[in-house]
């Protein structure tokens, strides 16, 4: 009994190529996005259109599925926490074995198949896991609205990008605060 639905949009049937080494059948498709598919700050929004261009080749092995995923990312600026939209292209490519071999490799202490080969179920494999892997590894570790974001000021909250003249007085430290008053007097 497999635990994958057929109808899932990332669930990908492969009867069609049969067992035969060298068959293949091209596959182009539009899914909507799966919920977190991203990291925290930057992330493609769940149900957006993710477009698939996908070739699927029988092996000895299994099936070798290679292709590529474009797809639009919203977020933020981890400096200015300005809105970020942009478009990620990623590459596809990953190996599911058919369960046949991996039971084989089993019986020989093969150590080449581990928990994180990728499986077919009757026929059917899950792209989500490969998808998801490709466009968390493409995303930059801290998303920036612009190379040279400036940020925000540290005393108000301003976003220097907009104001790039942007100052503040110098603080007074409170221990001299009665001297700072003396200088007044003097002063009027």
């Amino acid at each position: 009994m497999t635990s994958l639905d057929p109808r899932a949009p990332l669930v990908l049937d492969t009867r069609e190529l049969g067992r035969r080494p060298g068959s293949q059948r091209e596959v182009e498709l539009t899914v909507p996005a799966p919920a977190q598919l991203g990291i925290e700050v930057l992330s493609v929004p769940e149900g957006a259109p993710v477009e698939l261009d996908l070739r699927l080749e029988a092996v000895m092995e299994g099936v070798l599925l290679t292709g590529t995923a474009t797809a639009t990312l919203e977020g933020e600026c981890v400096r200015c926490l300005q809105a970020i939209e942009d478009e990620i292209f990623v590459d596809l490519q990953e190996l599911y074995v058919y369960p046949d071999q991996h039971d084989k490799a089993a019986e020989h202490d093969d150590s080449d198949l581990d928990d994180e080969t990728s499986r077919l179920e009757d026929d059917l494999l899950d792209l989500e896991p490969l998808l998801r892997d490709a466009v968390v590894l493409a995303l930059p570790f801290q998303p920036l609205c612009m190379d040279d974001c400036p940020g925000l000021c540290t005393e108000c909250g301003a976003r220097l990008a907009d104001d790039p003249d942007h100052a503040h007085d110098a603080p007074i430290d409170p221990r001299w605060a009665g001297l700072q008053e003396l200088t007044q007097d003097q002063q009027d």
